[in-house]
């Protein structure tokens, strides 16, 4: 709903959104904070930037966009850590060899983009479709490269501080290195991974194979399995040097000066050894488990989700609640969010290459379909986002739900979804004008193969009385059907239209059969709109029984009639026993080819 500047304003709707707005507005007050409050995503651009981390930003997006519905001053900072060392070379991007090995362990700012791609650098390539992505879904955002900020010395008191605290930072990590040790010796003793599960145990539940995969593609993936410093021979030291000779952190601090900020460091790559002060050099970061909690503090954030990988025992933000205090703050609100697959594939992960991300999504979901999809469960319920023929039905769901907020039946939480999905704090998302049922669409543009002319004629057809007056109206919709169809339906499962009659067929129906096709062609005419074709076709049994066209009936042979009499008109116009709709079908096949066709 908006008010009479056209703003989006809330109605207050108890879901997850708000409870979770709630207990951070409730955090700040036990704080005593008198400030902007701070939500924040994390997102390392190591690869394709999938749907699964994707609920790592809208899921801070909603809560912070809840707390602006509510008139209090928020932000939603997106930390991109394009600092991160380049672990492993992807699979399956496009442009890339295996001659990208040579950049392993250098920070992904500095790795070259894969070959033909426009941007200066891995990350920017990757950053570049999810910036995309959040234009179009709404989600607004201050960006912050980590690239720039220890490069610019924004941290350089925080890093001096945690080599000065070094020592209590290391006594808090060795508590959480034994947990670690008796977690890995407990799977090796027992050959079985540790089930993952989001707790407590909410929406689908997963597999052992599908705990066990997803736990191996989180503890890979990103910066939650960096070391945490712990690797010198020379003592504990949280900072990590980037060589500059090779560029890779293959580091190792041997020396550190407290009072001068002298440090030394040998490269195990390279071989190289330098001496550096603190005070000015720049290239290097805080190992992730400390740059993580000094990061809350620097930012005071108080809202920040992370997945299963950094909410296990022993890892970052589980250590980071005693971490967050060196550095004079404590840990936000962080709730864990479960995973997100595609239906049909194994679990997401950024190390591989042809992930769906959220630009694949928004090419055949309209940006309030693709809300709708992460607003509608709570960040601890894992689900799987379909591109097969489930995206209709999920149309279909959507579309009955618009009309259910329209007249007033939808339940409060359905409401809320609906809300998020369709509005923010500022503005109401585009939407199509004139949204005609996805699945029509499809069948239309599914027999017209692409051909945008005959689609929007046949479509301008469905409704005589209320023509569409312009294809902007069927827009977004109208594209989002035409690449779903024709980049996600198989050949094999697309609808092929006869040119020439079944002349075999024809020659040998009963009369029974040439009288129906009599009565369907000759009633084309009058019939010719999409509702007005599915009366006509089911109406074509009634009448050779006898019954009233406008008799509800419900009669097993009359049913079972009805559906000989569509098998017979599907097999000839498309030789197939199902298709479209029927109805769509004669719409999209036009008249004067329907008669030609069905002319005993």
């Amino acid at each position: 709903m908006t008010d009479e500047t056209g703003q989006a304003q809330t109605v207050a709707p108890l879901d997850w959104v708000t409870r979770l707005a709630d207990e951070v507005l409730a955090e700040a007050r036990h704080r005593g904070l008198d400030e902007k409050i701070v939500c924040a995503s994390g997102i390392s651009p190591s690869g394709p930037i999938h749907l699964g981390n994707f609920r790592e930003l809208i899921t801070p997006h909603l809560v912070a966009d809840e707390i602006k519905r509510r008139g209090i001053d928020c932000e939603h900072l997106l930390s991109w850590d394009d600092f991160d060392r380049f672990r492993k070379v992807p699979r399956g991007i496009e442009g890339v060899d295996e001659s990208w090995e040579a950049y392993i362990g250098m920070p992904l700012s500095s790795v070259p983009s894969p070959a033909g791609s426009p941007h200066a650098s891995w990350s920017e390539h990757f950053k570049a479709p999810l910036i995309e992505a959040m234009a179009a879904t709404g989600i607004e955002v201050r960006e912050i490269s980590q690239t720039e900020q220890y490069r610019a010395g924004v941290y350089r008191e925080p890093v001096l501080h945690a080599m000065r605290d070094r020592f209590a930072i290391d006594k808090v990590l060795d508590q959480y290195r034994t947990l670690e040790a008796v977690e890995a010796a407990r799977q090796k003793s027992t050959g079985k991974g540790r089930r993952v599960e989001a707790a407590p145990k909410q929406g689908k539940a997963l597999t052992d194979e599908q705990a066990q995969a997803q736990t191996e593609a989180e503890r890979g993936s990103g910066a939650a399995t960096d070391d945490d410093g712990s690797d010198g021979k020379a003592g504990y030291y949280p900072y990590k040097p980037f060589c500059s000779v090779c560029g890779t952190d293959n580091t190792t601090v041997t020396a550190y000066d407290d009072d001068t900020h002298d440090l030394t460091y040998a490269c195990t790559k390279c071989g190289h050894t330098e001496h550096v002060n603190l005070d000015t050099f720049t290239n290097g970061k805080l190992v992730w488990k400390v740059d993580w909690p000094m990061r809350w503090a620097h930012e005071h954030v108080l809202f920040e989700p992370s997945g299963v990988d950094h909410q296990s025992p022993g890892s970052s933000f589980v250590v980071g609640k005693d971490l967050a205090p060196i550095f004079g703050w404590e840990r936000p609100v962080g709730p864990m969010y479960a995973f997100v697959g595609i239906a049909g594939m194994a679990k997401m992960s950024s190390s591989k290459g042809g992930v769906p991300i959220p630009a694949d999504a928004l090419e055949v979901m309209e940006p309030t379909v693709l809300r709708w999809l992460y607003a509608r469960r709570r960040p601890n319920q894992s689900f799987d986002i379909a591109f097969g023929p489930e995206l209709q039905r999920l149309y279909d769901e959507w579309d009955a739900l618009n009309r259910k907020v329209a007249d007033g039946s939808a339940q409060a939480a359905d409401r809320a979804a609906h809300l998020r999905a369709t509005s923010t704090a500022s503005a109401l998302l585009p939407a199509t004008p004139r949204p005609l049922p996805f699945r029509t669409i499809a069948s239309v543009i599914d027999v017209t193969q692409g051909d945008e002319a005959q689609t929007v004629r046949i479509l301008g057809e469905l409704d005589p009385a209320n023509p569409v007056a312009s294809t902007d109206d069927l827009r977004p919709r109208l594209d989002c059907a035409e690449r779903w169809v024709l980049g996600y339906v198989p050949a094999a499962e697309r609808t092929i239209v006869r040119t020439v009659p079944d002349a075999v067929l024809l020659g040998s129906l009963t009369d029974d059969q040439r009288a129906a096709l009599r009565l369907l062609v000759d009633g084309l005419d009058e019939h010719w709109s999409l509702d007005g074709l599915t009366h006509l076709v089911y109406a074509v049994p009634k009448i050779q029984r006898g019954i009233d066209p406008d008799a509800k009936v419900k009669d097993p042979e009359l049913s079972a009639a009805q559906r000989a009499f569509f098998v017979l008109v599907y097999r000839l116009l498309i030789s197939a026993d199902t298709g479209p709709r029927l109805p769509t079908l004669l719409l999209a096949v036009g008249a004067a080819r329907v008669r030609s066709l069905l002319r005993a």
